[in-house]
């Protein structure tokens, strides 16, 4: 189940909310949505989840228009908005159940049963949900978006108010449902979105700035090679010659960044240097950027 989003725009008055976005997510991707405050993703999820009907540009969902074709592409979504919108005075198997059949279905079949337990809401089921933590009634939201078997996923921060112990448990959910679906979801965590994604999308005041996998990230600060190494005395960054170096820059007493040109391992080459010219290396390692890094710098 594919997405295919073509020069998306939104406007709040005169304020744009998003401005030409265009991007296409295969099905079986994980894409994590990210920006700051204000960049876009929402209201993106929104216009795809068929929340927000005016807006300029094309959004599809398996081949369905979001705008024209709106209820048939409903019941192929799940969706956990970012303010998670609940009946708190219903019990967590009442809600489930409601929600079961408003998408045509009847009772509360194996498949309820079956979510209760996969997003560990088992001893919970009884209370009412207005008794529940923020971070059990996220499950409840959870749950709801996946009641109806959807084969695409929209989650706006599905982790947000979790402890440690449960968002190991939703991020493990996720990446099982990754598996069989689409998902597309936000996350203020960078952790967490090197650990689930095969892919990032980074907004910034409404605008695409990076789309990438997430093995190849780093990629967007160094095209190159990056090699930190500290050596056991202090030398003339000058002095270091070795093939394909293209900068030197020295960090501290001893310790030096280098980098290279390609995307092959350079540390060999560094070792024969300091062999050659008798240094002994205390510490050396080829650094990647992380996704933390690349966020700050395009979003900055």
């Amino acid at each position: 189940m594919s997405i295919v989003v073509n020069e998306l725009t939104k406007y709040y008055g005169a304020q744009s909310a998003i401005d030409s976005l265009s991007f296409e997510i295969r099905g079986g991707e994980i894409v994590g949505l990210l920006g700051p405050n204000g960049a876009g993703k929402t209201t993106t999820m929104k216009i795809l989840a068929g929340y927000i009907e005016d807006f300029q540009g094309e959004a599809k969902i398996a081949g369905l228009n979001v705008r024209q074709e709106a209820l048939a592409v409903k019941r192929l979504l799940g969706y956990l908005p970012e303010h998670n919108p609940l009946y708190l005075d219903m019990y967590v198997r009442e809600y489930l159940e409601f929600i079961r059949s408003i998408f045509g279905t009847n009772g509360s079949g194996p498949q309820v049963e079956h979510i209760i337990e996969e997003t560990g809401l088992s001893k919970e089921c009884h209370k009412k949900i207005g008794a529940l933590s923020k971070g059990y009634r996220q499950r409840v939201g959870l749950a709801q978006a996946l009641i109806n078997n959807p084969e695409i996923l929209i989650l706006d921060e599905p982790t947000s108010g979790l402890d440690p112990n449960q968002l190991v448990e939703i991020r493990q959910l996720i990446r099982r449902l990754g598996e069989e679906k689409t998902v597309i979801f936000s996350s203020h965590i960078m952790q967490e979105v090197q650990a689930l994604c095969d892919r990032v999308i980074i907004l910034n005041k409404g605008k695409i700035v990076a789309d990438e996998r997430i093995d190849q990230i780093d990629r967007l600060l160094h095209p190159g090679t990056i090699v930190v190494v500290e050596f056991d005395r202090d030398i003339e960054p000058e002095s270091i010659t070795v093939p394909k170096l293209t900068n030197v820059k020295k960090l501290s007493t001893g310790r030096f960044q280098l980098a290279f040109a390609g995307k092959s391992d350079q540390r060999r080459e560094v070792f024969d240097y300091a062999v050659s010219r008798k240094i002994r290396i205390l510490e050396m390692r080829q650094e990647k950027s992380s996704i933390e890094d690349v966020f700050q710098v395009l979003t900055k």
